[in-house]
């Protein structure tokens, strides 16, 4: 089965996708060593040849899931899937020590923009795009309960996928130890913490935005430095996680630019 490019895609596989079915095509891409953003499989249906292909998949780190047929049907345009589809991931995932190495080439210290759990492709494309443009030295991922390098994130961040590491971990929360125990200043976007503009980014930092609908997990918020917050004087209680995160990129971007606020002066009556 050749590889299978569909314009019929559901909701969270955009037009243009990478879209590779059927068991022959996905095990030659996993040879390969093609990067894989997931593999989905019909649900129910691991037996035979299919629970080799999810464990050689499982082994490179594939984050598998699992679909009803009709699902796999449009995914594939209706090509023959035999139970499986992959997608594609439209760039390499880089790893965290890449990341290290970009900040320490450039004498900078760590800008990393961490996303815990966004599910909306343009969400995480826009945040890309954002830490792209705000001199982050990249974006960290989870493999799991989070949207990849997918065409639609691709498409969103406006060509700076190509430009930004992206790593993916497997548990953020362990990943925040990590980074502490490397010198690294973790501050989670959440509400109900310091204001955004009386926080000191700059230092090597890990800016934490969480997930459109709970946010940020318990465990992560627990093992962040700070916990910083944006005003919301309207009557929707939180703002848009990528807009959120545009908004604190750029702090931290104005403060390591040395770029002072403009203090207004008092006018005389």
């Amino acid at each position: 089965m050749e590889k299978h490019r569909t314009n019929k895609t559901p909701g969270d596989m955009p037009r243009g996708a990478d879209i590779i079915a059927g068991r022959n095509a996905v095990n030659e891409a996993l040879r390969a060593g093609r990067t894989l953003d997931s593999l989905y499989v019909q649900r129910g249906d691991h037996g035979g040849g299919l629970a080799a292909l999810i464990a050689k998949a499982k082994a490179q780190g594939v984050p598998i899931k699992e679909a009803d047929p009709k699902k796999l049907e449009h995914m594939c345009g209706g090509a023959n899937h035999q139970g499986v589809v992959a997608v594609a991931a439209v760039k390499e995932y880089a790893s965290l020590e890449e990341i290290f190495a970009r900040a320490e080439e450039r004498g900078e210290p760590l800008f990393l923009v961490i996303c815990d759990g966004l599910e909306d492709p343009h969400n995480l494309g826009a945040v890309i795009r954002t830490a792209e443009c705000a001199g982050a030295h990249g974006v960290v991922i989870p493999k799991r309960r989070s949207v990849g390098l997918t065409y639609a994130v691709g498409k969103a961040s406006a060509g700076a996928v190509e430009h930004l590491p992206v790593a993916r971990v497997q548990n953020v929360a362990a990943l925040l130890e990590d980074l502490k125990a490397r010198g690294v200043w973790i501050y989670t976007a959440d509400m109900d913490g310091s204001p955004w503009c009386q926080t000191d980014f700059t230092g090597p930092a890990a800016l934490v935005i969480g997930s459109e609908g709970s946010g940020v997990s318990r465990l992560v918020k627990e093992r962040s430095d700070f916990v910083v917050s944006l005003p919301i004087k309207g009557q929707v209680n939180s703002l848009n996680a990528s807009v959120a995160a545009g908004v604190l990129c750029y702090e931290v971007a104005r403060q390591r630019s040395g770029l002072q606020a403009f203090e207004p002066k008092r006018r005389e009556m």
